[in-house]
């Protein structure tokens, strides 16, 4: 058995979580979005940045050297976190949409009119609109795969979709809506016994659970910084050595190079290849950090409280005959769309805003899905390691008010 998390301990590594909003005591369920910084990552930041900050590789100088070093550590720890089987495995992009738009721009280059695509109706559009670009450009045709009510994706479905001219499946590890989850693994059986190449956008995926991502076998995984409690401005693209050194580079510039002469270019070996001109050094760094702060803390520890929160929230919310949920699928995430009765999405966060509850409201750019679930927008409540039960009933004192005022 997991052992519980001192919450209190941990809510006090967030300086953020001391302050407050429209003076009430800040209540931050927009973690979806973005979650907040523990000191741990402040502090490595500003550590690089004022000890021994220089570019990276090619310097011979000292604090060239120790940037570097501190660099391609944050690689190794990324490598680790997802279970890579090695740092080359590794590509950092400036977040979770630059590593699908590499991808999608990578393979597309050999793409022709009439291949394929499979995609989910429950993607972020940061894993549509890229290869709807290729649906312009090239006449790649974009195949959708339904989902249950509650998220749910079934793999004889997905099965059934794939044909001769199937190249890639970019699939949601987790819904940035409902909290679904994907079944992974039979899906990657699936792709790989039919020659399907299979990316997984991991956003909420690597921030609510551990991943394996030789355990699953997919060609790419796709993990975002911000969301892991690191910084802004990088990601994680884990892609399959034999796969990333079969794939051609996206961006020109300095470093994915290996030989450049006015007749003719050469590439460098992944994960370099794929990073071209000045990586999100500190950035890097600060995710590193982050992920050393989760892994400290244990990632399924820190599953198993979120997990506990969630089941609290969706008992209480089921209890309000005035608010509609979205998404009920088995082991959901702590990730809860709903609508009040009667009150725009905006306007129920108007109100929770005043009360110091931070949720977000809109489409979470996912309109295809709010199209099947026949909503134009929802609320959503978002759990993170420093949440607490006393969040979860703060949230619905809030609900109770905003239907009173709006009813």
């Amino acid at each position: 058995m997991t052992a519980p998390l001192d919450i209190a301990a941990i809510r006090a590594e967030f300086p953020i979580l001391t302050r407050e909003a429209n003076g009430k005591p800040l209540v931050y369920l927009d973690n979806a979005a973005s979650a907040q910084k523990p000191r741990a990552v402040i502090d490595a930041m500003r550590r690089a940045m004022e000890g021994s900050y220089a570019n990276v590789h090619r310097g011979l100088h000292t604090l060239a050297n120790e940037t570097t070093a501190a660099f391609e550590d944050a690689r190794k720890t990324a490598a680790k976190f997802l279970n890579a089987a090695s740092p080359e495995e590794i590509v950092f992009t400036a977040g979770g949409t630059d590593a699908i738009n590499l991808v999608a721009n990578s393979l597309g280059q050999s793409m022709v009119e009439g291949d394929e695509v499979i995609l989910s109706k429950m993607e972020h559009h940061s894993n549509i609109v890229p290869w709807h670009f290729l649906r312009e450009r090239k006449g790649v045709v974009l195949k959708w795969l339904d989902i249950s009510d509650d998220g749910t994706i079934d793999p004889k479905a997905f099965e059934a979709l794939i044909s001769r001219r199937t190249k890639i499946a970019a699939l949601s590890h987790m819904s940035n809506v409902l909290g679904a989850p994907t079944p992974a693994k039979d899906l990657t059986r699936i792709a790989n016994e039919r020659g399907v190449k299979i990316l997984f956008d991991g956003c909420q995926g690597a921030a609510h659970g551990k991943v394996d991502v030789q355990d699953i076998g997919c060609d790419f995984y796709v993990a975002t910084g911000h969301k892991l409690y690191g910084p802004t401005g990088v990601g994680v693209l884990y892609g399959r050595r034999d796969v990333l050194k079969s794939m051609p580079p996206f961006r020109g510039g300095g470093e994915m190079i290996d030989v450049v002469a006015e007749g003719y270019v050469t590439y460098n070996d992944p994960p370099h290849r794929f990073e071209a001109g000045t990586p999100p050094i500190l950035e890097a760094i600060g995710l590193g950090a982050a992920l050393d702060w989760m892994s400290a803390k244990g990632v399924e520890a820190i599953a198993a409280h979120e997990a506990e929160l969630a089941a609290h929230a969706m008992r209480e919310l089921g209890k309000l005959n005035f608010v509609r949920l979205y998404g009920q699928a088995p082991d959901k995430a702590p990730i809860i769309a709903f609508n009040v009765e009667g009150a725009h999405p905006h306007d129920a966060s108007t109100i929770l805003d005043r009360a110091g509850i931070a949720i977000r409201a809109g489409h979470h750019c996912a309109q295809v899905l709010m199209k099947r679930l026949g909503a134009s927008a929802t609320a959503r409540a978002s759990f993170a390691v420093y949440n607490t039960h006393e969040d979860v009933e703060a949230l619905i004192r809030g609900l109770h008010k905003t239907h009173e005022l709006l009813r």
